[in-house]
């Protein structure tokens, strides 16, 4: 009867190392995938003023542009939360989008090397926002799902592991896309 308790009890205490260690890993795994979302948000923030440099001499015209676009930057910098910088990403990435839509009046601009390669690296750094977001989403969704899950749940609870929020898409990118052809 000893050993059967004892072994119960060595049972329970190994289990619940295990189940501690694989919470702090998703958490960790959490703070990594975001990580990366930040790095790349970061990247995309240091192209914008380049952009906006570079659009100004020929779009003097369209001075509401580059301020929303300025604007969204300066946001996305001062963001701090997660729901923040999801929030501030979604203004950013709309005021590029209205950038770039607004480039196609202007053939000059549109013909200027230093312009189609920024446009390139911005559209090469929303790729790789969209897949991180992916990442860092099934992640978050692991977590929260065993933080939820018993016997973990008690086990989170001790740990004060609180779910974590998803990088949520804003309302007007679930708009569907209005195609006009000429």
């Amino acid at each position: 009867m000893d050993v059967a308790f004892f072994l119960a009890i060595a049972g329970l205490l190994i289990y619940t190392v295990i189940a501690y260690n694989e919470l702090v890993r998703l958490r960790n795994d959490n703070d990594r995938a975001w990580a990366n979302i930040d790095v790349l948000l970061k990247q995309r923030h240091d192209e914008i003023p380049n952009l906006v440099e570079t659009v100004k001499g020929y779009m003097q015209h369209e001075r509401q542009t580059l301020e929303a676009v300025t604007q969204a930057r300066s946001a996305s910098v001062s963001a701090t939360t997660i729901a923040q910088k999801a929030q501030a990403d979604a203004v950013t990435t709309n005021a590029l989008r209205s950038l770039f839509a607004v480039a196609e009046n202007y053939p000059q601009l549109k013909a200027s090397a230093n312009f189609l390669r920024l446009q390139d690296r911005i559209s090469e750094l929303e790729e790789q926002i969209a897949d991180r977001r992916e990442f860092f989403n099934d992640d978050v969704n692991t977590y929260n799902t065993r933080i939820r899950q018993v016997p973990e749940l008690f086990l989170a609870s001790f740990m004060d592991l609180k779910p974590r929020e998803m990088f949520k898409v804003s309302e007007p990118d679930r708009q569907a896309v209005e195609v006009r052809l000429a």
